[in-house]
C-alpha cells in the first residue's frame, strides 16, 4: 500500500489543520506558510499526484475544486478579486504530490507571478 500523502493525513485528522470548507469531493484549509493575507489550499479527496496525472473522468473533480474556491472566496470576503493557482511538478514548486488549488487574496496581485 502506498504511503498516504500529507493532505490525506490532514483529511483524516492525523495532522491538524485549520479546515474551513468541506464537501463530498474536496476540503480546504489555511496554508501554514501564507503568501497572501488569505491563502487557502483546496484539495480533492481523491489523491492525484500532479495535473499531468489527470484523466478525462477527473474533469468534473477539477471543476468542483474551482467552484469550491469561488465559495471560499465569497466566504472570506475577497470581493476585490483573488487568484487561483495549480502548481505542476518540481519546476513549478509543487512540493506535495497530491494536486491542490491555491486560493490567494486579500492584497493586490502582481504579474507575472513567478
Amino acid at each position: 500500500m502506498a504511503e498516504r500523502t500529507l493532505f490525506q493525513k490532514i483529511e483524516t485528522g492525523d495532522i491538524p489543520a485549520d479546515i474551513i470548507y468541506e464537501d463530498d469531493v474536496c476540503f480546504a484549509f489555511r496554508d501554514i506558510a501564507p503568501q497572501a493575507p488569505t491563502h487557502v489550499l483546496v484539495v480533492p479527496r481523491k489523491p492525484i499526484p500532479t495535473l499531468n496525472d489527470l484523466e478525462a473522468e477527473d474533469a468534473e473533480l477539477v471543476g468542483r475544486l474551482l467552484l469550491a474556491a469561488r465559495k471560499i472566496a465569497a466566504q472570506e470576503g475577497l470581493d476585490g478579486g483573488y487568484r487561483t493557482v495549480f502548481n505542476c511538478g518540481p519546476d513549478a514548486n509543487q512540493t506535495v504530490f497530491h494536486i491542490h488549488l491555491h486560493l490567494l487574496g486579500g492584497r493586490s496581485m502582481s504579474w507575472p507571478p513567478g
